[in-house]
């Protein structure tokens, strides 16, 4: 039977890459998203499941989960790639940015992992993946709120890795760096950021979805049961110090 994933933010981005690969391993996709899914849907030959909802709303992702279940199979493997990264100046940050920005990268992972939990333990198997950022190493002075964020993601990655080990199920972090996609095209990469961050790496190139979807096949490998609690950086080496 193949393995079903559920892959968050999978309209566009990485989380399409991600989506897109991992049907291209033999599993069936579920992607959560708000946005319409049509574009990874075509990129998908049968095996995807678009499912409209918010993965900060507690009911919703339960009801979601439990359709996925249904209609695809018991989940397997969760990619936790749903989140937001807009440029703020501390001091203009207001608290319901800090709120909005930790309650999609932080409270989505853990409402996405605990709905699907439960499966993974029946299985007695289960990959588990968190998409942080090298941020949490950089701490760029823009993105104080997202970077606590993914920090916080870290720190859930290791915890949780300790409390499902015995079930069978890995919990690993993938940190890229600054990636080409058309969202950071948009916002970052619009004032200079592509080149500041290749400035900053010890490969001197910007990089790319493909250059993290290897990270993600490999932690969501039937042979990577033994690694866990890491956080993996795919960031060109912009971290190496």
């Amino acid at each position: 039977m193949p393995r079903v994933a559920i892959v968050t933010g999978a309209a566009r981005g990485l989380g399409q890459e991600f989506a897109v690969a991992l049907a291209g391993r033999g599993c069936v996709i579920a992607g959560f998203d708000v946005a319409d899914q049509s574009a990874t849907q075509a990129r998908i030959d049968g095996g995807f499941l678009p499912v409209e909802v918010d993965v900060t709303d507690e009911s919703a992702v339960a009801t979601a989960v439990e359709r996925v279940a249904a209609t695809l199979g018991a989940p397997g493997i969760v990619v936790n790639n749903a989140g937001i990264y807009p440029p703020i100046e501390f001091e203009d940050t207001t608290l319901d940015d800090w709120h909005r920005i930790l309650r999609l990268n932080l409270d989505g992972p853990f409402l996405v992992t605990q709905a699907a939990l439960p499966y993974l333990r029946a299985q007695g198997w289960g990959r588990i993946v968190n998409i942080v950022s090298a941020a949490v190493d950089l701490g760029p002075p823009d993105l104080v709120a997202y970077t606590t964020s993914k920090a916080g993601l870290v720190g859930f990655t290791r915890a949780l890795a300790s409390a499902v080990g015995k079930d069978g199920i890995t919990v690993n972090a993938i940190a890229p760096g600054l990636t080409h996609t058309e969202t950071a095209a948009a916002t970052t990469g619009a004032h200079g950021g592509f080149e500041h961050v290749r400035s900053l790496q010890a490969i001197p190139r910007t990089e790319v979805p493909e250059d993290v979807v290897s990270t993600l096949l490999y932690v969501c490998d039937e042979g990577s049961g033994f690694l866990t609690g890491q956080t993996i950086n795919v960031d060109g080496g912009s971290t190496r110090s």
